[in-house]
């Protein structure tokens, strides 16, 4: 019986390998260096063609925003509502029976690398916010107002799974006896999921700038009763923040406002979102005939690359000031850190199967038995480092009065855009990756 089982150990192993051999880390930095220069079209071209078989819910993330970036932007949102409808799917999988969507969760043993890709929580809200710019740029504010509608929904449903999914984590490890804590692994470098900036999220979900994009569009379809709360939320997540705090405060006298004024929302996107790496480690797990050293794999956050964000604009010769409202870069490593005991869990509970099985193969097969388990573990055993990468690392904004009428913006870049303005409310939208800047 031990050898059998040990065989079909070795089989899943083997199984796992074909999404282990994949590195998509390196197939999107080749994306995106074709992006920094320029090359959208080389951009979706790589992507397609590392994609022919495997068309997932990272794929259309990726996809959609390259084409947002080329300014195709029916294109964009026919893509990004296949990435909506997998999202739907989880969503109304988790409502049917969340208990058994985290059990699923918590209960995979082969490699997370061959877990169905969910996306990230930060992703899930970030995609219908991103639709929302993108109904915005084509003047489309009623279906703007829906996505926005639905990033407020998926938020209370990803907080109901991340309070299962922390109770089950904590059972399953006092059951197994697993330490959890990032904290305690020697070597792990705490010091990328510790900056006050991670720290002081709220969590890993929510973010400012969706929320008072949010009250903008409310405020622009007259509904001030909904955008209040809008402009709360995203103080109360950026407390101190005086751009947001003017939202709010201003509310109720922008109805005065002149009509050949129009109010206006300057939004820039700059740089890229930070990878997942691996980072190996060595832990003693206990058997029954004593400790054997397992290596481990677990993800850390890379940058991939700074980009210095603008800090100003300017519009027909006179300078605003730009004001960071959201951090990704800093999501991105609250969602890590929030997901590293699970990971721990699930990887640690791999290890010590795999070294018991060896000890076993070692007395009941042969050494090279028990050694064919130990490299193929120390292959297979990968972390998932999949992300949405073309995701920006920051976004600031601006808000304006302007009038109404052509309009000259010039960029700290020298890049000038000549625009027309014709709506009481009016949003610019900017996407700057190094020192290219692309306008949606």
């Amino acid at each position: 019986m031990v050898r059998r089982n040990s065989y079909v150990f070795l089989i899943l192993l083997f199984l796992a390998s074909c999404a282990t051999f994949r590195n998509y880390n390196q197939e999107l930095d080749a994306v995106i260096e074709q992006v920094n220069t320029g090359n959208i079209d080389g951009a979706i071209n790589t992507l397609d063609n590392n994609n022919k078989d495997n068309k997932d819910l990272l794929f259309f993330f990726e996809k959609g925003e390259l084409l947002r970036l080329k300014a195709d932007l029916p294109a964009s949102q026919s893509v990004w509502m296949n990435a909506n409808q997998q999202i739907q799917a989880w969503e109304d999988q988790v409502k049917i029976n969340p208990a058994q969507y985290v059990n699923n969760v918590m209960a995979f043993i082969v490699n997370d690398k061959v877990m169905r890709y969910d996306g990230h929580d930060y992703e899930k809200v970030m995609l219908t916010t991103q639709m929302a710019l993108n109904f915005l740029a084509m003047d489309d504010w009623a279906s703007a107002r829906v996505a926005i509608t639905q990033t407020h929904e998926r938020e209370a449903l990803i907080k109901q799974v991340h309070d299962l999914l922390y109770s089950k984590e904590e059972d399953l490890a006092s059951e197994k006896g697993i330490n959890t804590k990032f904290q305690d692994l020697n070597g792990y470098p705490i010091e990328t999921l510790n900056t006050p900036s991670v720290v002081n999220l709220k969590n890993s979900y929510q973010n400012a700038f969706s929320h008072y994009l949010a009250g903008f569009i409310y405020e622009a379809l007259g509904e001030r009763s909904l955008a209040a709360p809008g402009y709360r939320n995203a103080i109360e997540l950026r407390p101190n923040i005086p751009v947001l705090e003017d939202g709010l405060k201003n509310l109720t006298s922008n109805i005065d406002r002149p009509a050949n004024q129009s109010d206006v929302l300057v939004v820039v996107e700059s740089g890229f979102a930070p990878r997942r790496k691996a980072f190996n480690l060595t832990l003693p797990i206990p058997t029954n005939d004593g400790i054997i050293q397992i290596s481990i794999s677990l993800p850390v956050i890379e940058d991939v690359g700074y980009t210095q964000p603008f800090s100003n604009i300017m519009i027909n010769g006179r300078n605003y000031p730009l004001t960071e409202i959201t951090s990704i870069n800093a999501m991105a490593r609250k969602a890590l850190r929030d997901e590293l005991p699970m990971i721990i869990l699930r990887t640690v509970s791999r290890a010590t199967i795999r070294a018991v099985t060896q000890q076993q193969l070692n007395k009941e097969v042969s050494p090279w038995a028990g050694l064919a388990v130990g490299v193929a573990g120390m292959f297979l055993e990968q972390p998932d480092l999949r992300t949405w990468r073309t995701l920006p690392d920051s976004i600031s904004i601006a808000r304006l009065t302007l009038p109404k009428g052509a309009q000259t913006i010039t960029l700290p870049n020298g890049e000038q855009f000549n625009v027309m303005i014709s709506n009481s409310y009016h949003v610019f939208q900017f996407r700057q990756t190094g020192n290219k800047v692309y306008r949606p």
